[in-house]
């Protein structure tokens, strides 16, 4: 679908999840990589596998919130490949405890701003000048769904920093939209990866996803790399300043119905619903109940195995 030949792209966060699904399709598109993350393990890892593809790659560990890590690593990509058509804003934390922001910690709230939407900037702005100057150049920020609004979820600081992340899409997609480089994001809504699959089915996670999804379904990591690659790719040259929701219709929905609601009972006889609708969650199920004492390793110590 996508051709990629001849172009250079960094992906930050590129070590696992998204960030390795990213670098593995582009590497498949004919994309050299130049690819960036904290862990030097996994990181070199991925760089393998993309070699393996035929990819010519940079593997430059550093931390997004670090600015003289960002400039060294999006210089040496310059240096490698003799220029950057693409940047794959990926990395970022969040935090699974559920907190409520009325004793939210400031010390962690701190350091997500300072991945998530602080990181972000510093990349986009050392990738953005050099693109500027070539007047030519592509930039996806990986967003969310909290970006367009509250949630459940509970974690303010990873809703504060991907909608500044968002409004920063917006912003700089016009600032640099006559200079040749366009920016756009794309929010994920719940997504399963190899390495999420396991515990999101284990603890019934992917139930509760769908429950509230008007797909009703998780979306698959190659889902949210089809939209990134569209976006990065010349096939939406005229398109800038965009936050593309790959979300099954989450925000289009506004939430969506876990009991089915009354009226489709109206019609039963005269008008029936063609197909079959999604039942709803009903009497609290066993899945809902796995969750009900908190996420192993976190909430309570993981069970002796030995």
């Amino acid at each position: 679908m996508f051709d990629f030949s001849g172009k250079t792209v960094i992906i930050t966060g590129a070590s696992y999840g998204l960030g390795e699904q990213f670098a593995l399709s582009y590497a498949d598109a004919g994309a050299d990589l130049v690819l960036t993350a904290r862990s030097t393990d996994m990181l070199e890892a991925v760089g393998e596998a993309c070699r393996a593809k035929g990819a010519s790659v940079t593997v430059a560990t550093g931390d997004v919130s670090v600015e003289d890590d960002v400039k060294r690593v999006v210089a040496a990509g310059i240096a490698d490949h003799g220029g950057i058509d693409v940047l794959v804003n990926n990395a970022g934390i969040s935090d699974i405890r559920g907190m409520g922001a009325e004793v939210y910690p400031t010390e962690t709230f701190n350091q997500v701003i300072a991945v998530d939407l602080v990181g972000a900037f510093l990349y986009a702005r050392e990738c953005g000048r050099h693109m500027l100057a070539r007047a030519s150049g592509s930039i996806v920020n990986i967003c969310s769904i909290m970006a367009s609004g509250g949630s459940e979820v509970n974690i303010a600081p990873y809703a504060a920093a991907k909608g500044g992340l968002r409004n920063l899409t917006l912003q700089l997609g016009c600032e640099w939209a006559d200079r040749g480089v366009r920016v756009n994001s794309v929010s994920p809504g719940f997504i399963v990866t190899e390495m999420t699959r396991v515990a999101l089915e284990a603890m019934g996670m992917d139930k509760w996803i769908a429950s509230r999804t008007p797909m009703r379904r998780v979306g698959e990591a190659q889902e949210v790399t089809n939209a990134v690659m569209f976006l990065s790719s010349d096939m939406a040259s005229y398109i800038t300043g965009v936050d593309l929701l790959v979300d099954g219709g989450t925000n289009a929905a506004n939430g969506f119905f876990q009991i089915p609601p009354i009226h489709y009972e109206w019609n039963k006889e005269t008008a029936p619903m063609v197909g079959d609708r999604y039942r709803g969650v009903v009497d609290r199920p066993e899945w809902y109940q796995a969750l009900s004492g908190g996420i192993p390793g976190v909430h309570y110590p993981l069970p002796d195995e030995s």
